[in-house]
């Protein structure tokens, strides 16, 4: 006998089971044809800059706007459509060095502050903002390690500009400036080739007040870093203090340390992370949630519908059918349009369109072609992602308003094609007005404004145009039972029917199912750390479906059971409702995760989150309406009605 032919198993404990090996897997997986770059001993190694960043004002700044040393020419890498947008700005730096030789005491450059530089710096430095480096495509981390010994260190991402402290003796703030850089260059050596590859790329930053003899030229020799007396710099003791008119020279060591960790492995220890208990139990407890609601849906189909439909179709009298239940009674009016259903159909395709962009764009990430190691590409394939999605938009939005009986189809099409995207844009084109002003490296220069526009108007509006075009001439969607001429009186409801209530009730539990993998997505896009668990975080897309339909088809039954049969935008609202939450947790954050102290910055972060708290409304509410229209399709195409 097989053991396992008696035992069935939930869709998603199916799913759960079968994500389980990508969970792990995604982490080295890596963008197909991307090739390793192979280092002799002597090859030149050319360290790359980029933005500026805090977590304190969000507004990220070029590198070059502070006084460092600067090549004799500035070269700016070419970045993709993501990069520009997340305010990525990499250049070349004059920091360069050979493969396994190692350097101490290399000076970069002497620099004299006057008063605009200084300030400058301060500001910096008082806003906590970080210096961001790259080496072969690995960012820059400063290792901290942790009071259990015995424990990993962890990786800060970029190392601070500088500090704030005090004299001994005196009260005094004042700010120094970080301008030794101990780097350390991790490397996987082939044995039988010798050659290298780069694995990992650290820094331990330091400030120190150099002092040299007689006058400065090319030859000067530091009393405070000496390679010929083997004195380097061990710790910030006599640190370097930022004021007007001080000199400030600007030094690098550079060691090269052979590891056991592989070129596929190598992002591993940059992504490391100690809270995957956390994310289990966020799954656990989203199963639950869906488990219950499976079950009250199982309940209602199987039971109690069964039930009905059985007697229903036995012709009992009107009398006895209505004691049992009442969802039969408003047959006649169950499938009647409803109020402003044009703006419906609008919402509905523009759903569409974000539930599939979100799909792909999960099974693109858990197939490793999103690694953190390709920059902006998430980003990137996200918005084309979009812009293409834009031909389902344009079908969903078309059909539905063709089974309203709607003949201006081109109409709706142009709606759905600009409503969402033109809310959208208005609020980013505001906040890229406002870090203009701040002179922030992440406004988005005129011609990506204009790469955006045409990505809109020249590829996603004519695909919505096309959608609606094949959606138009489908057939109508016939509706099971015939609608009544006369609109039935809907009787007095209880409080707990009341559409405020039950719309606010139907978000939480959506909401319940992601908000703690929602925890780990803010931070990674306001504490600039890195969010690479897509196995995760599809498992939780998953049961998000799953609970957003299940609680809307039970408010739906229970609804019409009360005789009430003004579901359309009720199904559409009561999912949806979980983005209201979404934006409130979001208010919840900024007060007790984030120290954003500058009104611009506070601007950006709830304006953003407005923008992604609509998308996450029309993605679920989505869902939702899909759900109960598959219901009540399928619960009165199942009676007979005399």
């Amino acid at each position: 006998m097989d053991p396992f032919r008696s035992i069935s198993f939930h869709p998603s404990l199916i799913f759960l089971f079968l994500f389980l090996l990508l969970i792990h897997g995604v982490r080295s997986f890596y963008l197909p044809g991307v090739a390793p770059e192979d280092f002799q001993k002597g090859d030149l190694l050319r360290v790359k800059v980029n933005k500026l960043t805090s977590i304190r004002t969000q507004l990220p700044y070029s590198y070059y706007s502070l006084p460092y040393c600067k090549p004799k020419k500035i070269v700016d890498s070419a970045e993709n459509l993501g990069e520009v947008l997340r305010g990525d700005r990499i250049e070349n730096s004059p920091y360069t060095f050979k493969m396994r030789e190692p350097q101490m005491c290399n000076v970069a450059c002497r620099i004299t502050l006057d008063k605009r530089q200084a300030k400058d710096l301060k500001e910096k430095i008082k806003d906590e903002y970080r210096v961001n480096m790259i080496l072969d495509n690995l960012p820059l981390v400063v290792p901290i390690q942790r009071q259990d010994q015995g424990s990993p260190p962890i990786y800060q991402h970029g190392f601070h500009v500088g500090l704030k402290g005090q004299y001994s003796g005196s009260k005094e703030e004042k700010y120094f400036i970080h301008n030794h850089l101990a780097f350390t260059v991790k490397y996987h050596r082939d044995l039988p080739t010798d050659m290298t590859r780069i694995v990992g790329f650290e820094v331990k930053p330091f400030s120190i007040k150099h002092e040299y003899e007689g006058q400065w030229n090319d030859n000067t020799r530091l009393k405070t870093c000496d390679p010929h007396s083997k004195h380097t710099v061990v710790n910030s003791n006599t640190p370097q203090e930022v004021e007007e008119n001080n000199e400030i020279i600007f030094t690098f060591d550079v060691e090269f340390q052979e590891s056991e960790v592989k070129w596929a492995s190598r992002w591993d220890t940059y992504l490391l992370m100690s809270d995957d208990q956390i994310h289990w139990f966020s799954i656990v407890n989203s199963l639950m949630i869906v488990l219950f609601l499976s079950g009250m849906v199982a309940m209602i189909m199987l039971r109690t519908l069964y039930r009905d439909i059985s007697k229903y179709n036995e012709l009992e009298t009107q009398e006895e059918a209505q004691e049992e239940t009442g969802w039969k009674l408003v047959h006649g009016d169950v499938f009647r349009p409803p109020s402003h259903s044009d703006l419906l159909c609008i919402y509905v395709g523009t759903g569409v369109q974000f539930f599939g962009m979100i799909l792909v764009t999960m099974i693109f990430a858990i197939l490793g072609f999103l690694s953190p190691s390709n920059r902006g590409g998430l980003m990137t394939a996200m918005l084309l992602l979009w812009v293409f999605m834009g031909l389902f938009g344009g079908y969903s939005s078309a059909r539905l308003y063709k089974m309203f009986k709607g003949t201006e189809w081109k109409r709706i099409a142009l709606r759905t094609a600009l409503m969402f995207p033109a809310i959208a844009f208005a609020i980013f084109f505001v906040l890229n007005a406002l870090i203009w002003g701040q002179k922030s490296s992440g406004a988005v220069p005129f011609g990506t404004m204009f790469a955006l526009v045409f990505l809109w108007f020249g590829i996603s509006v004519p695909l919505v145009f096309v959608g609606s075009y094949i959606g138009s001439k489908k057939p109508a969607v016939e509706d099971p039972v015939k609608t009544n001429k006369i609109p039935r009186q809907i009787p007095e409801q209880a409080w707990y029917m009341n559409p405020a209530f039950s719309v606010l009730i139907g978000g939480i539990l959506p909401f319940g199912a992601v908000f703690i993998e929602l925890f780990f997505i803010l931070t990674s896009i306001w504490l600039n750390q890195f969010y690479y668990i897509f196995g995760f975080l599809f498992l939780v897309f998953i049961i998000l479906v799953i609970t957003c339909a299940e609680i809307t088809v039970v408010l739906c039954y229970f609804q019409l059971c009360s005789e009430d049969y003004l579901w359309w935008w009720r199904s559409y609202l009561t999912s949806g409702s979980s983005a209201l939450y979404l934006f409130l947790y979001a208010t919840f954050y900024f007060y007790t995760k984030l120290e954003i102290t500058k009104l611009v910055s506070a601007i950006l972060y709830f304006g953003y989150m407005v923008i992604i708290s609509c998308a996450f409304f029309v993605f679920t509410g989505t869902i939702g309406f899909y759900a109960c229209f598959w219901f009540t399709r399928l619960i009165y195409s199942s009676v007979k009605i005399d």
